[in-house]
C-alpha cells in the first residue's frame, strides 16, 4: 500500500469534513434553535466567497479579505434575519422551503449582475502556495491552513457553546425554545445573533474554498445538500453532532471514491468493479443518512434533552 497516497486521501477527507462542518454548524443550529429551514444557507457560503475576492483585489492581500469578508457576510446574515426569516419562524415549514429558495434565486442574480457570470479566482500569498515536506510526504501549505482554520474554529465554537453564557442560551434554546421565552430571554436578539453567526461560518467555509476552486454562482446550491445530511445524521441542533458526522462524511467521501473499487474488486470483476464504484460511491453518503433514519432518528449525537 502506498502509504503517502493513504496520508495524502485522509487530509483531503479531513479538509472536506471540516469545511463541511462549518457550513453545517451554523445550519444546524438555526435548524435546531429556529425551527427554521434555510435552503439559502449555502448562498452565504457563495457571497463570503465574492466578497473576500473583491476584499483581495483591491488590497492584494488574502488576510484582509477575509476578515472583511467575514464581517460583510455577518451582515448580510443578520439583514436576511431581520427583514426576512423572523417573519417566518411560526410559519410551516413549506413556507420557510420556498422563500429560502426563493433567496437562493435572487442571491444568485445579485452576484451575476454585480460581479459577472464568469467567476472570480482569489490568489493565495506565495507563503502559501508552497508545499510542506515531511520525509517522502508532500503536504500543501495552503491545505493545512484549512485543517487548521477548520479546526480552530471548531475549538472556538466548543468554547462559545460550552463555556459562555450565549452558549448557555443557544444550548437550552435547541433543547427546549418555549422554556428559554418563558425566562425572559430576547428571543429575537439569540436569533439575530445565531442566524449571523451561521451565515459568518458558512462564508468562511467558501473563503477558504474559494482560491482552489474559484468563486462561482451557485458554488453553494450542491454542498448545500451534504450539508443537510451533514445535520441529520449528526443530530439537528448539535454542533458535536455535525462536527463528527461532516468528519465521517469527510472521509468517507474521500476513501470511497479513491480505494471503493480495490474492495469492490474482491467480490467481483475488476470491469465491474471500476464501473460500479463511481455510482457506489457517490450514494454512501445518502445510505448513511437513510440507515440513521432509520435506526436512530435523532441523529447519532443529539443535544442533550432530545427525543
Amino acid at each position: 500500500m502506498d502509504w503517502s497516497l493513504l496520508i495524502t486521501q485522509l487530509l483531503n477527507g479531513l479538509q472536506l469534513g471540516l469545511l463541511l462542518f462549518l457550513l453545517a454548524s451554523g445550519l444546524t443550529l438555526i435548524f435546531g434553535i429556529m425551527d427554521f429551514i434555510n435552503l439559502s444557507h449555502g448562498s452565504f457560503y457563495m457571497i463570503g466567497a465574492y466578497f473576500c475576492g473583491t476584499v483581495v483585489a483591491i488590497t492584494g492581500s488574502f488576510f484582509i479579505g477575509v476578515v472583511f469578508g467575514l464581517v460583510g457576510i455577518f451582515i448580510v446574515g443578520a439583514a436576511v434575519e431581520w427583514f426576512i426569516a423572523r417573519r417566518l419562524y411560526r410559519s410551516d415549514h413549506l413556507d420557510h422551503v420556498l422563500v429560502t429558495f426563493g433567496l437562493i434565486l435572487i442571491f444568485d442574480t445579485l452576484v451575476h449582475l454585480l460581479w459577472g457570470a464568469q467567476g472570480m479566482a482569489i490568489p493565495l500569498p506565495d507563503m502559501l502556495n508552497g508545499q510542506i515536506r515531511i520525509g517522502e510526504l508532500v503536504l500543501p501549505t495552503y491545505r493545512m491552513l484549512i485543517i487548521g482554520c477548520g479546526l480552530g474554529v471548531a475549538a472556538l465554537l466548543y468554547v462559545l457553546v460550552v463555556r459562555t453564557r450565549l452558549g448557555m442560551l443557544i444550548r437550552a434554546g435547541a433543547s427546549n425554545r418555549t422554556m428559554v421565552e418563558a425566562l425572559g430571554i430576547n428571543i429575537n436578539r439569540l436569533f439575530l445573533v445565531v442566524f449571523a453567526l451561521g451565515a459568518a461560518m458558512a462564508g468562511f467555509a467558501g473563503m477558504l474554498i474559494a482560491p482552489i476552486t474559484e468563486a462561482s454562482i451557485g458554488m453553494g446550491n450542491d454542498i448545500i445538500i451534504v450539508a443537510f445530511v451533514v445535520v441529520i445524521v449528526g443530530g439537528i441542533g448539535s454542533v458535536k453532532g455535525a462536527f463528527y458526522a461532516a468528519l465521517i462524511l469527510g472521509m468517507m467521501d474521500t476513501l470511497s471514491r479513491s480505494y471503493l473499487d480495490v474492495v469492490l474488486g474482491w467480490f467481483m470483476p475488476v470491469t465491474y468493479a471500476e464501473t460500479a464504484a463511481p455510482a457506489l460511491s457517490a450514494m454512501l453518503i445518502y445510505i448513511l443518512m437513510a440507515a440513521v433514519l432509520a435506526f436512530r432518528p435523532q441523529g447519532l449525537f443529539p443535544p442533550a434533552g432530545a427525543k
